[in-house]
């Protein structure tokens, strides 16, 4: 099921301070959202794989948030309700849930076996809507959930096979849940990043092909940063994002929305066209 640690953090009445779970929380985007949530006053339980990696985060945030942590895989059945009994047993309570693990395997469809279909979809689709049903038990009105898609739930993409189904199913996940939810007080939404200079897109990205794809795709003059993620799902929990519910907002730089070629790819030579087949 995995272990749970509690970090060191500032001293408080247990009661006082909200309280987040935040899944894939140790690196890149998870651990920025994690620093940010840290800053804005809340109480973290840090659920990810390896407990060495969770470690250096309740570092990281020692003297700025008590951090209670869960190493597990969040497909595994039983982490969910374990993480939210961790938030109630440490924390007292729980308000918000920030499902960001996920899978980034690709492959076309015609050539995604059944083994990472299904590994796609249970790290993916089935830990987060497993999740949020063991937290909307624990939660109350003025609770917040926030998933973490992809712009490519937006749109499809060559090669997304499974990945874009089922970023397009956490879409549905996410308006079903304010349907049912809201009028409890239990807002729910998603944030769709572009792509993140992360350890998970670092050995290609400065690839041609990516580079074509997506910054010479995207109207905007600087890349994106695990901390613009991280500031949209802080602002969709707070006071200020409180009447936001079932909405998916893209964190791009116009990418989704545009049909924008920077002038280079604009002015280069183009081979003689062939029609795909493939």
């Amino acid at each position: 099921m995995g272990e749970m640690k509690s970090g060191n953090g500032a001293a408080g009445d247990r009661f006082d301070k909200p309280v987040v779970i935040i899944t894939g929380a140790s690196a890149g985007i998870g651990a920025a959202i994690a620093r940010r949530f840290a800053e804005g006053g809340f109480r973290i339980v840090a659920v990810s794989r390896r407990q060495e990696a969770l470690d250096g985060l309740v570092a990281a945030l020692s003297g700025i948030a008590e951090v209670a942590t869960l190493a597990a895989d969040v497909a595994t059945l039983g982490v969910p309700e374990q993480a939210v009994k961790l938030a109630i047993d440490r924390f007292g309570r729980l308000d918000c849930l920030v499902n960001n693990a996920g899978a980034g395997k690709w492959a076309p469809v015609h050539l995604t076996d059944d083994e990472t279909l299904n590994e796609i979809i249970e790290v993916s689709l089935k830990a987060p809507f497993r999740f949020c049903r063991a937290a909307l038990g624990a939660m109350g009105a003025g609770s917040a959930i926030v998933n973490v898609g992809s712009t490519f739930g937006l749109i499809g993409g060559l090669d997304g096979g499974a990945y874009c189904a089922v970023k397009a199913g956490l879409i549905g996940l996410t308006q079903t849940l304010a349907a049912q939810y809201g009028a409890k007080g239990i807002r729910s939404n998603l944030v769709a990043p572009g792509v993140i200079n992360t350890d998970m897109t670092k050995d290609y990205w400065d690839a041609a092909p990516f580079q074509r794809l997506n910054h010479e795709m995207t109207p905007f003059n600087r890349e994106g940063t695990v901390e613009d993620v991280a500031n949209a799902v802080y602002f969709l929990v707070s006071d200020q994002g409180g009447y936001i519910n079932g909405q998916t907002i893209a964190i791009d730089g116009g990418w989704t929305t545009t049909k924008y070629l920077t002038e280079a790819a604009l002015m280069a030579e183009r081979a003689p066209y062939v029609n795909a087949t493939a």
